[in-house]
């Protein structure tokens, strides 16, 4: 699955930002580019910082991770606090297992 490919061509396109745009700041073609939002395996920790930077976004937010934990003023529902809070941990903790799952298959490739 293309995930990290994924949000990288939703921020660009939200930004109005063209692939030629993105190739030129990476030094690649476009043809290039297009492939690394295709097949994220392709992509390199000094690209995905690149993109990141050219997209004005933090690495993390192209591995999906939310905002930090935002807690709520308590008004007396601190049941409702911790679920909330619960719920994000969840989250993050998925989307750290997929920045490992991708870290592992670039190890991988880069192994073979």
């Amino acid at each position: 699955m293309n995930t990290i490919g994924s949000r990288i061509k939703k921020f660009r396109e939200e930004k109005g930002i063209k692939q030629e745009f993105m190739a030129h700041e990476l030094e690649i073609s476009q043809s290039n580019y297009g492939r690394l939002e295709k097949d994220d395996s392709r992509l390199t920790v000094p690209k995905l910082q690149k993109i990141a930077e050219t997209l004005n976004v933090s690495v993390s937010i192209l591995f999906g991770e939310k905002a930090a934990n935002i807690i709520h003023e308590n008004h007396g529902d601190n049941a409702q606090n911790g679920t909330m809070i619960i719920n994000n941990e969840k989250e993050h903790i998925e989307s750290l297992k997929e920045e490992i799952t991708f870290l592992r298959k670039m190890l991988e490739e880069k192994n073979k």
